[in-house]
């Protein structure tokens, strides 16, 4: 196994301290407060160890409070239903005795139903893509240098964007975006540890989409950036460490907030997630 991927899995395999609740410690990506995917990731994860036999196909969650590095996150799970082919659970993050995210989760057993979706739009193949990794590296010089270590450094979910966006000197664009994005190596056949992995990685990129049209990133001086929260349908079974494209927009922004959503697809061209997110995108006068 990668040693990074091993060490997201690590995070993501949260410790029983209780009757219903776990305990899980944050990776440091060079953001001031905890990765709000990691925090989505560990909460479902917390969610599937009440569950048995069922898949998740639903989560909503809400970032409450920054979250701190220097801390264990405590999941406590509440289950609120187990129905005859539906099971609910909410899940409540904490540190410093406050809480810092809430969850709600459904999962469902397998069934059979009607079927359709959206055609997977066109775009470049990721194979003739660069990186995200490959490109902070090779403009490193422009990364401030207390950040540069760990933006520069192996992450464990590989990033292809289709347009890449220079985030210190951002242009302006129509909101629209697209990423490939797989796990950097194999991943055992567990379904829920690929869902969990996706609901990580399905963080990243999204929030700056409603920031395009005006043409500015969360690395400028003065943006005040943050997830709101985050909502994540599961339509069908995928791998994460299969390339999955991440097609993304922002149909409105307003009010010093961004709507993005965004739509999941594997190589065969189906639809195997959806997800919508609004974020305060802040933008403060500075001198």
């Amino acid at each position: 196994m990668n040693k990074v991927l091993q060490q997201l899995i690590d995070v993501l395999q949260l410790q029983q301290i209780g009757d219903l609740r776990f305990e899980g410690c944050s990776e440091d990506l060079g953001f001031k407060n905890v990765f709000g995917g990691q925090v989505c990731g560990q909460a479902m994860m917390a969610a599937y160890r009440s569950v048995e036999d069922r898949v998740a196909h639903s989560m909503h969650g809400y970032f409450l409070r920054p979250g701190d590095h220097s801390l264990p996150i405590e999941y406590e799970v509440q289950i609120l239903r187990d129905g005859g082919n539906f099971s609910a659970r909410r899940v409540i993050a904490s540190q410093h005795g406050k809480e810092i995210f809430t969850l709600n989760a459904s999962f469902q057993n397998k069934e059979q139903g009607l079927s359709h979706q959206f055609d997977m739009p066109d775009t470049t193949d990721p194979e003739v893509l660069l990186s995200e990794l490959e490109m902070r590296r090779r403009f490193k010089h422009l990364i401030p240098e207390k950040l540069r270590d760990q933006f520069t450094r192996d992450r464990p979910i590989e990033i292809r964007p289709v347009n890449p966006v220079n985030y210190s000197n951002p242009d302006v664009r129509a909101p629209y975006k697209q990423n490939w994005f797989r796990a950097v190596a194999a991943l055992p056949d567990d379904l829920a540890l690929h869902q969990c992995i996706l609901t990580y990685a399905s963080d990243f990129g999204l929030l700056g989409t409603s920031m395009l049209p005006h043409g500015v990133s969360f690395a400028q001086k003065g943006m005040q950036v943050a997830s709101i929260d985050h909502a994540l349908w599961f339509h069908r079974p995928f791998r994460v460490d299969d390339w999955l494209l991440y097609d993304m927009d922002s149909p409105s922004a307003s009010y010093g907030r961004g709507f993005n959503r965004g739509n999941i697809f594997n190589q065969n061209g189906e639809l195997v997630a959806s997800v919508c997110q609004e974020a305060l995108i802040r933008k403060r006068n500075v001198e």
